[in-house]
């Protein structure tokens, strides 16, 4: 397996990150934060990875939202 230092995403599943959405935000706020179909109507995990697996923009928007999250939860741990 080669090693990524640089890349904090490395060895992270896409249904690890929407399962992680999904808990820390919400389906609702989810689909607040990316408009995307699959997480604003009868949203669920098998349809989002379906999507998400097939066009990469969106791909990009979860995967930075949830860096984000992670940079949050840990300013809440930290304050």
């Amino acid at each position: 397996m080669e090693q990524q230092p640089n890349n904090p995403l490395h060895g992270i599943r896409l249904d690890t990150m929407v399962e992680h959405l999904v808990n820390f935000y919400g389906w609702k706020e989810l689909g607040e934060r990316i408009t995307i179909r699959c997480f604003t109507h009868d949203p669920s995990i098998k349809s989002s990875l379906k999507f998400l697996r097939k066009t990469p923009w969106a791909r990009e928007r979860v995967e930075g939202l949830y860096l984000k999250s992670l940079r949050d939860a840990k300013k809440k741990l930290d304050s």
